[in-house]
């Protein structure tokens, strides 16, 4: 009976032995890749905003970001908004936003001019379905009807169903009302963080930037999808 004690205990210490070993493997390879990865996201964040602000300009011209976090309280959502200055002089603010889709949350980044304009946009990531809701990622920046709607003001778009003038996704409304709506509150939290600069609780956006304190460093790209068919949203 003692042996059979003796045997099992010998088990457990080398399962915890292994476990222990494979932790420590596990933080190391992270400790050893996480200055990368943030490396790699933050270029990513940077092309991206470079895309909505200044979609036609080379890489190498100069622009200098200060990023602010303005939080909704009630729901904890969150818009991140990059403030961009050229020369000392604000030319347009990139803001990272989110909304819900037919297949799950669209993380988007909106560039928007200093009259509340949309510049451009990219869609950072999606869970929508290939061949329909997945093309918000072109859908609303192509001249075509009713359906680019860069260089409008953000605040003011609504797809034809519901009593705007932006066509929608063919067969993918759902899809489309989230997209419209994230940009709507984006361009909301951009309108506000005007305000709160303007009345001095953040820098002012006509005054030459300095680099942010606390800049965040994380983005996602690319598009996830999911295979189940989006039915007809209409």
């Amino acid at each position: 009976m003692k042996k059979l004690e003796s045997t099992f205990l010998n088990m457990v210490l080398s399962l915890v032995l292994i476990a222990v070993v494979a932790a420590a493997g596990l933080a190391g390879i992270y400790s050893l890749t996480k200055e990368k990865i943030d490396d790699q996201q933050n270029q990513k964040r940077q092309a991206a905003i470079r895309e909505v602000v200044l979609p036609n300009a080379e890489a190498t011209v100069e622009i200098q970001i200060t990023s602010d976090t303005i939080r909704e309280e009630e729901n904890g959502k969150q818009w991140v908004i990059h403030n961009i200055h050229q020369d000392g002089q604000f030319i347009g603010a990139a803001v990272e936003t989110s909304g819900t889709g037919f297949g799950g949350e669209q993380k988007l980044m909106i560039g928007f001019n200093p009259e509340g304009e949309i510049i451009n946009y990219t869609v950072l990531e999606h869970q929508e379905t290939p061949g329909l809701g997945d093309k918000i990622s072109n859908w609303f920046k192509t001249e075509k009807g009713n359906q680019d709607i860069r260089g409008r003001k953000g605040g003011e778009l609504l797809v034809k169903q519901d009593g705007g003038d932006v066509d929608a996704i063919t067969a993918a409304t759902i899809s489309s009302r989230a997209f419209l709506k994230a940009i709507r509150e984006a361009h909301s939290a951009f309108k506000e963080d005007e305000v709160q600069e303007v009345t001095g609780t953040s820098q002012l956006k006509n005054q030459p930037a300095e680099p942010a304190a606390e800049a965040t460093t994380e983005t996602t790209t690319g598009a996830t999808q999911i295979n189940e068919t989006e039915v007809s949203h209409e």
